[in-house]
């Protein structure tokens, strides 16, 4: 891609008071549309969001996206929209241990209510407030039962079972984050306490560790920054195996929403371990060994997304796609997401621009001259996201941003007729994202507090 270095972020002011308008309208269609008995939407076809039974991983980013309407605008509508979501569909999701994604449907709710009395944005009630606290403490234990112990350590492991991990669960480590933040923890047989920083330690050493290439000879396709969606291991030893992927198009390339969890995950893990006592962290190696490992991982994927993204930073959904060989020197020109060869995945560039950001604003504040290269790079995104061809502007189709891509290798997204690939289409994870990173620009445009996951319980 190439980054805009005059850009500021308050250039995007107009695009983002679009955005939010345009957002609520769509809320607003899928609320008195949307057929609840259907299970949770999932993504749009032909303008309209629909379900697609896998696992229910995407309900908190429907009931969210009300939750940062309000906190964006003001507006009680949301506010009220999301509290009585969150009560009547969200508490299924507080035990559910058959997914690796509390941090996406929790977080996305109990949490962002807590923050919002933390902040004074809503009236503290007592008993509103013990009621989230109370489900993000079992939610962080919920999914930190998902556990393979490995010879370093261990992982959450996904749907897929005990010898799978995903690059996507680094982001759900916010839910292990807040439960041990608000003072839980696992409880196990004997009545063993299990620290849940342990295991966001372990976890994201293990996704930095298998997941993620530094261009250090690991393999035969090791190029910096690149990220394996699944890693296997065998269980009878915990010994890694190989890479894979479900959602991308191989083991040896890589999906591009994947490599935006990673981008966006270590960079929130960064911010958070800066909150942390150092003496917290002695036990599992120190604040410099985990910042070495973290910031390696945060800095290596963000450089790969920008070295394999078209030059107005919208990737297409995996950088080895095969129809790419097709269509020329495609990184030197802007993103197409109309076209005869591969989809573009606009959700990737919704995560990945928060990544982005985060990072930037990290290094800032270590005083890395690096800072603004990411920082730029972000908003570079973000210009082209909030816009024409990915800002949907018309009231007939639910979804905020367009050209989002669910599961290309199953054949899952909506191809219109005429066409070769899906395109034109939303997904309820990337218009949550989108509203996310333009909560988190505007209020530092606006100069308010800073937004983090983990706001909530600091």
């Amino acid at each position: 891609m190439v980054i805009n270095t005059k850009i500021s972020a308050k250039d995007l002011q107009l695009l983002l008071d679009k955005f939010w308008e345009l957002s609520g309208n769509k809320i607003r269609s899928i609320e008195k549309e949307y057929d609840d008995r259907n299970g949770s939407p999932v993504f749009t076809v032909k303008g309209k969001y629909t379900t697609r039974g896998w696992t229910e991983w995407t309900q908190g980013f429907q009931v969210g996206s009300a939750i940062l309407q309000y906190d964006a605008t003001g507006d009680t509508e949301f506010l009220d929209l999301g509290k009585q979501a969150t009560l009547k569909k969200m508490a299924s999701h507080v035990g559910h241990f058959g997914v690796h994604d509390h941090g996406f449907n929790n977080v996305s709710t109990y949490g962002n209510l807590l923050r919002l009395i933390r902040e004074g944005k809503i009236v503290q009630n007592d008993w509103e407030k013990d009621f989230y606290e109370l489900a993000l403490k079992i939610s962080g234990a919920v999914q930190a039962k998902r556990w393979t112990n490995i010879p370093e350590g261990g992982f959450i492991y996904s749907f897929n079972g005990p010898h799978s991990l995903f690059v996507d669960t680094i982001r759900s480590l916010r839910s292990l984050v807040v439960s041990h933040e608000l003072g839980y923890a696992q409880w196990a047989e004997h009545d063993e306490r299990i620290n849940l920083l342990s295991r966001v330690v372990d976890h994201a050493k293990a996704t930095a560790k298998y997941a993620i290439y530094y261009g250090e000879g690991r393999d035969a396709y090791d190029v910096r920054g690149r990220t394996a969606h699944e890693s296997i291991f065998n269980i009878n030893d915990g010994n890694y195996r190989c890479p894979n992927a479900q959602q991308g198009y191989s083991g040896f390339s890589t999906w591009t929403r994947g490599l935006a969890w990673a981008m966006t995950g270590f960079a929130e893990q960064l911010e958070y371990f800066q909150t942390i006592p150092q003496s917290n962290l002695k036990p599992f190696g120190g604040a410099n060994v985990l910042e070495e490992i973290f910031s390696k991982a945060a800095m290596a994927t963000c450089d790969f997304y920008i070295h394999n993204t078209p030059v107005d930073g919208i990737p297409y959904w995996d950088t080895g796609a095969p129809g790419l060989a097709d269509m020329g020197d495609y990184l030197s020109l802007p993103s197409k997401p109309i076209n005869k060869y591969e989809p573009i995945d606009s959700s990737a560039a919704a995560i990945g621009a928060q990544g982005l950001l985060r990072l930037g604003q990290y290094l800032k504040a270590k005083k890395n001259r690096k800072w603004k290269r990411y920082w730029q790079a972000g908003l570079t995104v973000l210009n082209g996201l909030f816009d024409e061809p990915y800002l949907s502007k018309s009231n007939k189709h639910q979804g905020l941003i367009l050209h989002s891509i669910y599961h290309r290798p199953n054949g899952w997204d909506y191809i219109p007729r005429g066409s070769k690939i899906p395109h034109s289409e939303s997904s309820m994870w990337g218009d949550y994202h989108a509203r996310e990173v333009a909560l988190y620009l505007q209020r530092i445009i606006k100069e308010e507090r800073y937004y983090s996951f983990f706001s909530c319980v600091k």
